[in-house]
Parts: C-alpha cells; sequence; structure tokens
C-alpha cells in the first residue's frame, strides 16, 4: 500500500501535517483565551477609578468640613482680615485637588473602560475633560498640579511663612511650575 493511503484506497493527510495543524489550533485557542483575558483584565483599573472618585469625594466633603469649623472663629474675630483669607484659600486648594482626582478618575476610565456617554445634556461630559490618549490625561493632571503648588504657595505665605523661608518655598514651587510648564509645552508632543 503506498505510502498516505488509507487502507480503502482514499488519500489522508500526512501525519506531520495533520499534527502541524493540531498544534496550529491549540495555539490559536490559547493566544485567544490569553487575549480574553487581557482584555478582561483592563477592568482592574475600575479600582483606582472607584478610589480617585471617594478620595475626589473625601476632598469636597473635607473642604466644607473646613469652612464650616472656622465660621465661629471668624464670626468672634472678624478682624484683621488677612488671617482669614487663609480659609479660603485652603478651600480652593482642596476643591482643586477634588476636581484633580475626578479628573484622573475620568481620564482612566475613559483610556481604559469606555468612552463616557451617560445620554442627555447632563450626562455627556465636557470636550474638555474627553481622553483620546495618555498625553490628554497628563496635561490635564499637569495643568491642576500647577494650579494647586501656586494655590498652595500663597496659602503657606498667608499663613505667616515670610523671609527666606517663603523665598525657598517660592523658589522650590517655581522650579515644579517650571518643569510642569516645560512638560506641558515639549512633553506631549507627537
Amino acid at each position: 500500500m503506498p505510502e498516505g493511503q488509507a487502507p480503502d484506497g482514499d488519500r489522508t493527510r500526512p501525519r506531520a501535517e495533520t499534527a502541524a495543524r493540531r498544534r496550529d489550533g491549540t495555539l490559536e485557542r490559547l493566544q485567544s483565551s490569553f487575549e480574553r483575558f487581557l482584555a478582561l483584565a483592563r477592568l482592574l483599573v475600575l479600582i483606582p477609578v472607584i478610589v480617585l472618585v471617594l478620595a475626589a469625594l473625601w476632598a469636597f466633603v473635607y473642604a466644607v468640613a473646613v469652612l464650616i469649623a472656622s465660621v465661629p472663629a471668624t464670626l468672634e474675630h472678624p478682624l484683621p482680615v488677612g488671617h482669614k483669607l487663609g480659609v479660603f484659600v485652603v478651600e480652593i486648594d482642596l476643591f482643586l485637588i477634588g476636581a484633580t482626582l475626578i479628573i484622573a478618575a475620568f481620564g482612566f476610565y475613559e483610556l481604559f473602560i469606555s468612552k463616557i456617554d451617560a445620554g442627555g445634556k447632563l450626562g455627556a461630559v465636557p470636550r474638555w475633560l474627553q481622553m483620546r490618549d495618555l498625553n490628554d490625561l497628563k496635561a490635564r493632571v499637569a495643568s491642576m498640579l500647577i494650579l494647586v503648588a501656586a494655590v498652595t504657595f500663597v496659602e503657606l505665605v498667608l499663613e505667616g511663612h515670610t523671609g527666606v523661608d517663603a523665598i525657598y518655598v517660592g523658589a522650590g514651587v517655581g522650579l515644579v511650575i517650571a518643569a510642569l510648564t516645560a512638560f506641558l509645552a515639549f512633553g506631549s508632543r507627537e
């Protein structure tokens, strides 16, 4: 009987070719399974998204609590005004931090999970908050960090840090702002 023929006379594939196809099929199934696993693994990003939203909520609640706690002291001694301005700067700082956390949560969700499309006018995400790539997220967070650094410096000055201390802190904050500005200008170009 010639090689490659079955006893009934039909031609069959050589054994090596059949084994190779079997291996290829197994490899394809394994690759497909691993790709499904990776697609599901991106859902792990929901953990930092939830944590960032909760942290933002905490920053907003804390800002309100700081304001409420400062009301009696302000009413009791309304003057001098300079010392009372620090409370409002702290408020701005805390709200900016909360907003930064929300922006980061939106960015992670849009980049890894899905575009946010809740429908309707209230559910729509503003265009400035839509993230196309990681550079968009980095740019928005860096911009917010610049604001937070500037407000924190003003807060320190209002608390009474003057002279050489204020110069050192101002120089440090200035370097951070300059580095972030340089990153925004040059680091996110494609």
